[in-house]
């Protein structure tokens, strides 16, 4: 079963240029995205960590980060909102308080937080768009960063300020950081969509550009299936 908000896309040639044009306006909106300048302050921690960040449509996010070296898995869900509404027609309506979300596991001996935020402000999001990604509208489609310690807080904050102050985008992020409450797998059809539908439309034209990117801009942390 295939997600009903995407089960009849628009024509595939209205897709490929609007996704084109997606792309084109994403690449010409930024400079390359710069290193956290102040990841020595932040050792590696001990153990397996976790990341929660919202960027649009979790089927790209969860495919980019899947390809991650360091990154040991992902699933797909939601949120900022309560338990009782994080079902996904539920979510579709916007009025939840939920973001579509990746919850990726990491070790961080072999790739840092602040690394997984360059990788997601550079190819899995774009972070100056506001209520939407790409062809998707919606508060659902909110970038958010949910922090899940003092640390991960700090290093967003500061990282964005870094952006910002250095104009890499040329317009303001806006990507929310808001301390991490709880995470809701979404359902079963959604995990692992880009691996699983590699040919599917939506998939094609908005989410393998952003694997050919992650792969060209960082070929020290890509790493295949």
């Amino acid at each position: 079963m295939l997600s009903p908000r995407k089960s009849a896309p628009r024509s595939v040639i209205f897709l490929l240029l609007a996704a084109l044009s997606s792309a084109a306006a994403c690449t010409a909106a930024r400079g390359p995205v710069p290193e956290f300048d102040a990841k020595s302050q932040y050792p590696a921690p001990s153990g397996m960590q976790t990341a929660v960040l919202a960027g649009g449509c979790f089927w790209g996010v969860d495919g980019v980060f899947k390809h991650v070296k360091g990154v040991t898995g992902v699933v797909s869900g939601f949120s900022g909102g309560s338990a009782a509404t994080a079902h996904y027609e539920t979510v579709s309506t916007g009025t939840t308080g939920h973001a579509e979300s990746v919850k990726i596991t990491y070790d961080p001996t072999q790739v840092s937080y602040a690394e997984l935020l360059r990788v997601f402000f550079s190819v899995a999001t774009d972070p100056t768009e506001l209520n939407r990604q790409g062809p998707d509208e919606g508060t659902q489609y909110r970038s958010v960063i949910f922090y899940a310690s003092p640390e991960q807080k700090q290093i967003a904050e500061a990282y964005i300020a870094q952006l910002n102050q250095a104009r890499v985008f040329h317009k303001p992020i806006v990507t929310q950081v808001v301390p991490f409450q709880a995470f809701y797998p979404a359902e079963a059809y959604h995990q692992n969509f880009l691996e699983l539908h590699p040919n599917y439309p939506y998939i094609v034209y908005n989410d393998l550009p952003k694997l050919r990117d992650l792969k060209k801009e960082f070929p020290d942390l890509y790493k295949g299936r």
